[in-house]
């Protein structure tokens, strides 16, 4: 479901439910500088770039990463509780400013002072239990979202379809 192999799914939360210490994660991540503003970014098993021709900016590879987290949270929360999702997007708009990276150290603070997402499904038969529980979990388990909300407010908006 959802591309989830929901036994096998089911069984790795057990082994985690029996061993907490397998719910432990310390990634480590090493960015290269390849030229102007591009970096190389390397990480266990993973290689991308920021800041070059074609790709995102560091800050926007900030909200990348907090919208793909999300969308691997629903789609993992709604294989648990049965939901077939048919459509999930996720939005994330968000201002900075650039000055004190030019130097301007008069300027504001150079991070986000403000992330709004919105979350779009479409979950034909979802209960409005069900809905609520996703939209729980987004607030609850997004370990991006809750890394970002202990220094940047994040204000969530939430549009389902069933």
């Amino acid at each position: 479901m959802n591309g989830y192999d929901v036994r096998v799914l089911r069984g790795h939360i057990e082994n985690v439910k029996r061993n907490l210490e397998k719910a432990e994660r310390n990634p480590v991540v090493t960015a290269h500088w390849v030229g102007k503003s591009e970096a190389r970014i390397e990480g266990e098993g993973f290689t991308m770039s920021t800041g070059g021709e074609g790709q995102p900016s560091s800050m926007k590879a900030l909200l990348g990463a907090l919208t793909g987290c999300d969308v691997e949270l629903i789609a993992l929360h709604a294989t648990l509780l049965g939901i077939q999702l048919e459509r999930l997007t996720i939005e994330a708009r968000g201002h900075f400013t650039v000055q004190r990276l030019y130097g301007i150290e008069d300027g504001p603070p150079p991070g986000y002072d403000q992330i709004t997402y919105t979350i779009k499904l479409s979950a034909p038969g979802a209960t409005a239990e069900q809905l609520e529980h996703l939209r729980r979990a987004v607030e609850q388990a997004s370990p991006v979202g809750d890394s970002l909300s202990r220094a940047i407010p994040l204000t969530l908006e939430f549009e389902a379809e069933r």
